[in-house]
């Protein structure tokens, strides 16, 4: 059987340290495939998400990505823009402005920056997001769903869609956070309420900790899968921008922690930059597979999208 060949590559993201951060497939020369075959690629994969590089339609754009996980096509994800970046530069592309990149994707156009050459330290801009608060008369089933009385109620939960669609709870401290095991089938009745897909959740670790925040992200089904997620670019997003609109910001930056329940290291950066209304949600990549993925010839019908 004749095969189609194309570029490959498997990235760690939010990690310097190999099969510490979230994983990430990352598929070049993509434009010949169509979106069913995209996703049965990012089936195959069975990773959290698989992206697939496009030339840019925009001209502004560096270069277009197309997000998918096993269940569907995302509009923007953050842990999956890091690490195509990566890919992207790593490859030897050369970005239309050094330091600064523009991805364009469904979501629009989103642009980031080097934060640190020496350790592949990207950062994005979060993208605009919409924010709708949890009725007050679900707080009690959030209680019981998560199986914790440690939520932290000065900051409302609140569901933020910046692409997939997280609700975001304070909870009173990182131990906290780690100690949740939740009733999954609960939280995600409570979650439907105001159409997210996930929750994250965060608390603060203590003044001498490894981060500002221990971070956890349990995804409930729809277009996110089902499971903890390792490192988490969007929810990341969702609660920086959740702390500028609710007067929590500990400051123009701060750490998160993310993965530790689940053996992972996951090292997020927040920074915020008032002047130019943008917030950098940054961390470093490695490559873990660098190759070719082979397709039969009828998976490459010449049908950009």
């Amino acid at each position: 059987m004749q095969q189609h060949t194309v570029r490959f590559k498997q990235v760690d993201v939010f990690t310097s340290t190999p099969l510490k951060g979230n994983p990430l497939a990352v598929v070049f020369d993509a434009d010949a495939l169509d979106t069913e075959q995209m996703q049965a690629i990012a089936q195959w994969t069975n990773l959290s998400e698989t992206t697939f590089l496009l030339k840019p339609t925009d001209p502004s754009a560096d270069y277009r990505v197309r997000i998918f996980t096993t269940h569907g096509e995302l509009p923007f994800a953050g842990h999956p823009t890091l690490g195509t970046a990566h890919a992207w530069r790593e490859a030897g592309n050369q970005p239309k402005q050094p330091g600064r990149l523009v991805q364009q994707c469904a979501a629009g156009l989103i642009e980031l920056t080097e934060e640190d050459n020496a350790r592949n330290v990207w950062a994005f801009a979060a993208p605009p997001a919409r924010v709708t608060p949890l009725a007050q008369g679900e707080y009690a089933a959030l209680a019981d769903a998560l199986r914790s009385d440690a939520i932290d109620y000065t900051a409302q939960p609140c569901a933020v869609d910046n692409g997939p669609q997280w609700l975001v709870i304070r909870m009173k401290s990182a131990a906290a956070v780690l100690a949740l095991k939740p009733d999954a089938a609960a939280l995600g009745r409570v979650a439907q309420t105001v159409g997210a897909h996930g929750i994250a959740a965060y608390g603060p670790h203590d003044p001498d900790g490894p981060a500002t925040f221990e971070l956890r992200c349990l995804m409930l089904g729809g277009g996110l899968g089902v499971g903890e997620d390792p490192v988490t670019g969007s929810a990341n997003a969702a609660v920086a921008g959740l702390l500028t609109a609710q007067n929590n910001r500990p400051g123009m930056q701060y750490t998160v922690r993310q993965g530790t329940a689940i053996g992972r290291a996951g090292d997020i950066s927040v920074r915020y930059d008032d002047a130019a209304g943008k917030t950098w949600i940054g961390g470093a990549s490695v490559t873990i597979i660098d190759g070719t993925f082979r397709l039969p010839s009828t998976h490459a019908r010449n049908q950009p999208e």
